[in-house]
């Protein structure tokens, strides 16, 4: 394995150059402008996003978690940003998320991925050992049929053969 040279490092970092005090305050002014226009939509993602928001800040290394539960909870708000665009004020958001069912849907579809990402090992675990039973018990019936057939003298001795 090849390990990286600090050189390299080095010459990555002197790459990216500080911005100067005008390129920040352009960049500040764009983002305060993007900010501003979509400002209805911020506030309900703000609000709505807090279990993902909590996730990512409490467990970032976990992952999956984040992905599960994020995918959830904007499938929640989905319909409330689209219903948003209806009425594209910032009323309209504290409309939205003033409504008790709303934010039972958008916060309750987070709860249901907590519920997947939580209860889905269960669940497979559940699904194998109950394969793995009803296999044990069509090889016992296999046994018990091939014991019929040959006697168990003949299978006695086959796993006397086999253990020496």
């Amino acid at each position: 394995m090849k390990k990286i040279s600090k050189k390299k490092n080095a010459d990555f970092k002197k790459s990216f150059k500080s911005l100067s005090l005008i390129q920040k305050s352009l960049l500040f002014i764009f983002l305060a402008i993007l900010a501003s226009s979509v400002l209805p939509v911020i506030i309900v993602l703000l609000i709505g996003l807090l279990p993902t928001i909590t996730i990512l800040f409490v467990d970032p290394k976990n992952s999956a978690k984040l992905v599960i539960v994020g995918c959830f909870n904007l499938s929640g708000m989905f319909v409330y940003l689209i219903n948003l665009i209806n009425k594209f004020t910032v009323d309209g958001a504290f409309t939205i998320l003033g409504d008790v069912f709303n934010m039972i849907i958008m916060l309750g579809s987070a709860a249901i991925g907590f519920l997947v990402y939580y209860e889905m090992p269960n669940l497979f675990a559940y699904i194998a050992q109950n394969t793995s039973q009803r296999r044990l018990v069509s090889i016992d019936k296999e046994l018990e049929k091939i014991t019929e057939e040959w006697g168990s003298n003949i299978i006695d001795e086959q796993i006397n053969q086999r253990i020496k």
